[in-house]
């Protein structure tokens, strides 16, 4: 059997656990799990990564940014767009399928052990999400890695990753999102997410509503931790539109770094830069310690962060970004206006159930000129007519497609039927995946049909 099919096989494994959207907070069933493996997580140091939005771009900036610096890197985000081994990067590149067997070997015997200590106990086996951040935790260590940078799964004081000790804590901007588990106000969701906040830890934080930004520093100041905070302590100096991207002048904790390339679109995206550097800054001499200029051009030069404004078609113009929720959308919706020169957008919209379709709807209205209305495919999507039907409470034009190829179809058909008109699919992270995948089978860099 090839190794790619030999991991897949622990994929499937995984599949048959309950997925990642069954929340319980139960962090010590991973932490006993990672206590029998020696705790793979303490073998290195870790920068993780919570809020609402813009933790994976973040992610990834920080990522490339250590890599330059000379550090062998561990990458761990969710969801995966295409394949599963996106989720674990070692240095710069998704897990090699040996090593997903080799770890999977080392915890498998582990699992089973663990899982009947859960039954005893009357509770449920390991889930999917708790054995995948074993998996990389156990894989970092293997590699072995200098850095993780770690993204929560969901919240923070109870998530799984959370039995790392991150050195630097980072927050991106913190919104309301999964209510349901989390809280419904923002004092409550922050105060779930400052429990990544570790004693002696370097806390940095986008810029928050003043409600979270209090919830932060009372967190930091009984760690206690170091904070800072956007605005104040680090920010952007300079934002202006170039080729391809944008230019930065980031204002970090130790230095200045004036005209960095940025080959990512969005005024969102030059925040999430000056956060990464922040973090960085706060890894490597504790916020005191200038970076090199070259090292963050070199590190960002080809930077990439895929299922976000992601170029994914050319004539017509077809972008690609997850935007799940209120606040992603008005991200997306600002970063349209900015950045691309298309008075109409055609939005390929699919959304799944647990998601605010209304709040959605809401943010891309100012760019929207025709909505095509469809459904992830997830037993979890809110399907096509329930988006339609929000979509015409808001008094757009839609139409409503079975399937993202129909959908996509006659959205690329809209926009090549008319000048100045672009494509862009968004409102979930599955979606997303789905539109990648697509493009590239139907090779959507060429010409539409018909066009």
């Amino acid at each position: 059997m090839s190794e790619r099919a030999r991991a897949d096989e622990v994929y499937a494994e995984l599949l048959t656990r309950q997925g990642e959207q069954w929340v319980e907070p139960r962090i010590e069933r991973t932490r006993r799990l990672l206590e029998y493996l020696d705790d793979p997580q303490r073998t290195y140091r870790v920068i993780h990564i919570t809020g609402t939005n813009g933790k994976t771009s973040t992610a990834r900036l920080i990522e490339s940014l250590l890599r330059s610096l000379g550090l062998r890197t561990g990458l761990f985000t969710s969801p995966h767009l295409i394949r599963f081994t996106e989720r674990i990067v070692v240095d710069g590149e998704p897990i090699a399928d040996a090593a997903v067997v080799a770890a999977w070997d080392e915890i498998a015997p582990f699992v089973s052990l663990v899982d009947a200590q859960l039954a005893e106990a009357g509770d449920a086996p390991l889930t999917f999400f708790e054995l995948l951040t074993a998996l990389a935790f156990v894989a970092f260590s293997d590699a072995p890695v200098d850095v993780a940078v770690v993204e929560v799964g969901m919240g923070g004081a109870w998530d799984s990753t959370n039995t790392a000790d991150g050195d630097v804590a980072v927050f991106t901007p913190v919104g309301l999102d999964h209510t349901d588990r989390l809280g419904g106000t923002l004092v409550e969701i922050a105060s779930v997410k400052s429990g990544i906040i570790k004693p002696d830890a370097v806390v940095v934080s986008a810029r928050q509503d003043p409600e979270v930004a209090a919830v932060l520093r009372d967190a930091a100041a009984e760690a206690p931790a170091r904070i800072a905070f956007e605005g104040s302590d680090f920010g952007l100096a300079e934002q202006k539109l170039a080729v391809g991207g944008q230019l930065l002048t980031v204002r970090g904790l130790a230095g200045e770094y004036p005209e960095l390339y940025l080959p990512l679109h969005g005024a969102h995206q030059g925040q999430n830069a000056a956060l990464a550097v922040a973090a960085v800054e706060a890894l490597i001499g504790g916020g005191s310690r200038e970076l090199s200029a070259d090292a963050i051009l070199e590190a960002w030069a080809e930077v990439s962060s895929p299922g976000r404004l992601h170029l994914a078609g050319i004539d017509p113009t077809v972008l690609i970004d997850a935007a799940h929720n209120p606040h992603g959308a008005a991200a997306l919706a600002a970063a349209l206006r900015q950045s691309f020169d298309f008075p109409e957008w055609g939005v390929v919209l699919g959304v799944l159930d647990d998601k605010d379709v209304d709040g959605i709807v809401d943010a891309l209205a100012p760019v929207a000129a025709h909505v095509f209305a469809t459904a992830p495919s997830s037993d979890r999507a809110s399907d096509e007519d329930t988006v339609a039907d929000a979509v015409e409470r808001r008094g757009l034009a839609v139409t409503v497609h079975r399937d993202l190829d129909d959908a996509a179809t006659a959205a690329r058909e809209w926009a090549a039927s008319a000048a100045g008109r672009a494509v862009v699919v968004a409102g979930s992270v599955v979606l997303a995946g789905e539109a990648l995948a697509l493009a590239d089978a139907q090779s959507w860099k060429g010409a539409a049909d018909g066009a």
